[in-house]
């Protein structure tokens, strides 16, 4: 059995990370989607996610539940350079700021929840905010600078470092908040890429909705449109 499994394409960053890259290689997996935050939705994690969470890939009797441990063992799987820079400097680099992403970026993660398909107020620019996007502005500006001549992505050509940052390049628009110069380029990149394309466009088609409140989650299925 060969399954990625994910939680709503729209709102669930840490399954379109790893998510995009099997997409971007080939990977042969089921894919199958557990909506969140449904009364349903932790019975049915806990059934087939070792931490009933997502993403989980499950191949061939193995089940790998951490972006980045799915990341590598896809990486593992494709030819070399499909997944990471193929220069030993640019792919530590490239390692290293997925796992910065991975680590950290707490105050956009809060304050900007990903909604790949609604544009939204910008939120208050806290100093934690500013320090967020400032530390984004820079890597991205310094990365395509140094790495990214032979492509419009931070090194060059697409690598699994693109994929960790997409869902924070689709906070920037749904939310408004500020890039210029290349890290503006790059993020119009990402968002123009074929792949990124075919997921948004299933976001959109996604029935369900998670709002964000004072008091947590909520969900529920969005109303289809009245026949005419």
């Amino acid at each position: 059995m060969r399954q990625f499994i994910s939680g709503n394409l729209n709102y669930s960053s840490w399954s379109i990370r790893p998510l995009l890259v099997a997409r971007k290689v080939g990977l042969p997996v089921e894919e199958i989607i557990v909506p969140l935050d449904f009364p349903e939705t932790s019975a049915k994690l806990k059934a087939i996610s070792p931490t009933a969470k997502v993403p989980l890939l499950i191949w061939d009797g193995v089940e790998i539940w951490e972006s980045l441990a799915i990341a590598e063992f896809i990486a593992e799987w494709a030819p070399p350079g499909a997944v990471w820079p193929e220069a030993s400097e640019a792919r530590a680099i490239a390692r290293a700021v997925s796992s910065e992403m991975h680590a950290g970026f707490f105050a956009i993660r809060n304050s900007c929840s990903m909604d790949i398909r609604a544009r939204r107020p910008a939120p208050e620019m806290t100093s934690a905010l500013e320090a967020d996007v400032m530390r984004l502005q820079a890597m991205w500006s310094g990365l395509r600078a140094k790495y990214g001549k032979g492509g419009p992505f931070l090194f060059g050509s697409w690598s699994a470092a693109d994929a960790f940052f997409t869902p924070v390049v689709t906070r920037f628009r749904t939310y408004g908040l500020p890039l210029t110069g290349a890290a503006a380029e790059y993020a119009a990149a990402v968002l123009d890429d074929p792949v990124f394309r075919t997921l948004e466009e299933q976001a959109k088609q996604e029935p369900w909705w998670i709002e964000y409140g004072p008091d947590g989650r909520s969900s529920g299925m969005l109303t289809p449109p009245a026949a005419t």
